[in-house]
């Protein structure tokens, strides 16, 4: 899954790499401890081409009366996205990237304690994360990171994984190249993403400064 990110890459040159138009209210950056229901910047596409633009992180289906009428949805599982009544029309619809510089992910082990890992590319380039949004109320836009099994190497902190989407994907995941954006939602290759363990400083939601995605000595 993925319940805290990374937003430390500035917005002119994530525009630029996605050949999206910017919008002037995006979130600040950097970011290095990037909690559900707060702005996030995503690529949407549409009649007026890409747009590089802010979103809430957390998804709010259209018959929630209040923003908190519900659980609060930050992850929508793959395998059952396409059926879910919260985001089947999205899925088919209003479908957009999530860039980040990367992820926390916590191993849990016996003992009880949560183990903090930072999780990146290993290529050093950022992470686009396949996503969801729509429209809800005063919010605007709102946004859930989609996600699959891990795989083997990611599977020994935690067994799901957003979807992480290569370059050549972009165009087939916001719809600009016909169907088949569904062949996309799986697990990334066993080399593409490295990850570290950081200081359990990150378990607070309150938690700042570039120290958060340091390597920890263990």
């Amino acid at each position: 899954m993925c319940g805290r990110m990374a937003m430390t890459l500035p917005h002119d040159a994530m525009a630029q790499l996605f050949n999206a138009a910017p919008a002037n209210d995006l979130p600040e950056v950097p970011n290095y401890n990037v909690c559900p229901t707060v702005p996030v910047a995503a690529v949407t596409s549409g009649e007026e081409g890409r747009r590089y633009r802010p979103v809430r992180w957390g998804f709010i289906p259209h018959w929630y009366t209040k923003p908190n009428g519900g659980p609060l949805l930050i992850n929508a599982r793959a395998e059952t996205i396409a059926e879910k009544p919260a985001f089947k029309a999205a899925c088919r619809e209003r479908r957009c990237i999530i860039p980040a510089a990367g992820f926390y992910e916590w191993e849990r082990p016996e003992d009880g304690s949560k183990l903090p890992w930072f999780v990146q590319r290993s290529d050093g380039a950022p992470l686009a994360m396949a996503a969801i949004w729509q429209d809800w109320g005063e919010l605007g836009s709102t946004a859930v990171i989609v996600t699959t099994s891990a795989n083997n190497a990611m599977g020994k902190i935690h067994h799901r994984i957003p979807v992480i989407l290569e370059a050549d994907q972009w165009a087939k995941w916001l719809g600009e190249e016909g169907k088949g954006a569904a062949t996309l939602m799986t697990a990334t290759g066993e080399d593409t993403l490295t990850f570290h363990r950081v200081d359990t400083a990150v378990n607070s939601n309150r938690a700042q400064g570039p120290e958060l995605i340091d390597p920890l000595d263990v």
